[in-house]
């Protein structure tokens, strides 16, 4: 029997009523606001590109009223090259190109980011034969190395490198990379040096070095290596992996054990293009939000199907096979040793998508300490150009519409209160305790690197 409506119910209805239609109108004015709806974005063939793979596979752009085209890049510079001058509109980025164009290190611009894409997912492999001379060098449980491999391991191999006056040269992605930064702090934490930049004169990094790093693009790092140009490299996936496969080199060490849950790649626009469309620019964050949360929904329940989606040649173009090796929670060190990394590549997880201001000082404070940053910069530097280029308040726009439309829940984001800065993260491979508020002097606990007023001048470092 229907029961009679009173009142309040009748209230109830309407105040449902009007939400709906609040939402609704709400969606379809974010629609119709849209300053730009065709749009370009630019990626490398990495795994960590997924969220743009996954918000164009599953319509998420197309919700928002986004025609997308996904174009792969030849290299970094030539993507961050394009985005400057208005080829493509965004795009899958080094967490440190949107700091490194601001600061005007190699080219100089305004790129910001309302997004990271993902935490982790690198790894540091070497060739075969430098790995059968550090293995003497690792502590071995049940006949396996013991994880995490330190440089520790290595410097002997390099120290003998030296006294031959043999050259140790390694692969790194771009200066302004994660790869060379996390390759750089796990050498130093080992005692191994790896050089400075010295800009404007010297921007090679290699200023007394005891291991040369240079610039290799992700998916010829494989090669490079086997020709023996490289004898390792720092990489994202599926390139490790990918030695490993191919018989030619063993990953030693992944960023996870490096720096837990470091964050990895952002996705930059220029500010110019964020102040034309900042409309578009919140539909193209909550798209990318929706595929970060795809991505690791129900315990990772979706990466088989990612992983079938990515192996495509328009996307990363590896086997699946290869690209599984990490997608789905584990990663093989030596050929057969496979251990379980869950958190290898993380994509929502941990507030994996908030543009930490604390991520952007860390990318700072390493440009700081190998003279990317020549000069001594006050705290208030670091924490006035991060939160110029990382935007959280952008982010939360996006992530308050999904809320709005029942898409996400609060608990899935940082408070609107947060400060964009983690508590104190002491999970480094040296045990370091980094402070995003007080970079000067987390600087001052590395034995090697700048700190303070020093600098590089005539290939040395000066007070």
């Amino acid at each position: 029997m229907k029961k009679p409506s009173t009142p309040m119910t009748k209230l109830t209805t309407a105040l449902s009523a009007v939400a709906t239609i609040t939402t609704l109108t709400f969606a379809s004015n974010a629609l119709a606001d849209l300053e730009k709806e065709d749009l370009k974005f630019g990626f490398i063939k990495l795994t960590d590109m997924a969220p743009l793979a996954v918000a164009y596979e599953k319509g998420y752009f197309e919700d928002e009223g986004l025609s997308v085209q996904l174009e792969a890049q030849a290299n970094w510079k030539v993507l961050l090259d394009r985005v400057i001058n208005g080829e493509l509109d965004g795009a899958h980025m080094l967490a440190g190109q949107p700091l490194g164009a601001t600061i005007g290190f190699g080219t100089k611009a305004d790129v910001i980011t309302a997004f990271s894409m993902d935490l982790n997912g690198n790894a540091i492999t070497v060739s075969n034969d430098i790995w059968k001379q550090m293995k003497p060098h690792i502590p071995m449980e049940g006949g396996k190395p013991v994880h995490p491999i330190k440089a520790d391991a290595l410097k002997p191999v390099v120290d003998k490198f030296k006294s031959e006056g043999k050259p140790f040269n390694m692969g790194m992605v771009f200066p302004v990379s994660t790869h060379n930064y996390e390759l750089r702090y796990w050498l130093a934490a080992g005692g191994i040096k790896p050089g400075f930049y010295a800009p404007p004169q010297d921007t090679g990094g290699q200023i007394g070095a005891d291991a040369l790093l240079s610039v290799t693009p992700p998916p010829q790092m494989p090669a490079t290596m086997d020709a023996g140009t490289i004898v390792g490299y720092c990489v994202g996936e599926p390139w490790n992996q990918q030695a490993v496969f191919k018989g030619i080199g063993v990953p030693v060490v992944s960023d996870y054990e490096i720096w837990k849950n470091n964050p990895e790649k952002v996705f930059g626009v220029t500010q110019e293009w964020a102040d034309k469309n900042p409309n578009t620019h919140i539909a193209v964050i909550k798209a990318l939000i929706r595929a970060a949360m795809w991505l690791d929904a129900d315990n990772n329940k979706n990466r088989p199907e990612a992983v079938e989606m990515l192996s495509q040649t328009h996307y990363v173009g590896a086997d699946a096979e290869v690209l599984a090796n990490s997608m789905t929670g584990t990663f093989e060190y030596e050929k057969g040793d496979k251990r379980p990394l869950p958190d290898f590549n993380v994509f929502f997880r941990h507030k994996a998508t908030y543009p930490y201001y604390s991520d952007a000082v860390w990318y700072l404070t390493q440009m700081r300490r190998w003279g990317q940053i020549n000069e001594g910069k006050s705290d208030a530097w670091f924490m006035e150009t991060a939160k110029k280029v990382y935007r959280p308040d952008i982010y939360m726009k996006a992530a308050n519409a999904l809320i709005a439309e029942g898409k996400a829940k609060a608990s899935d984001f940082p408070a609107d209160s947060d400060t964009g800065f983690k508590p104190p993260q002491a999970d480094f491979i040296d045990g370091i305790v980094y402070d995003g508020k007080q970079p000067n002097d987390y600087l001052t606990k590395f034995a090697i690197g700048l700190k303070g007023k020093q600098k590089v001048v005539g290939g040395k470092v000066v007070d």
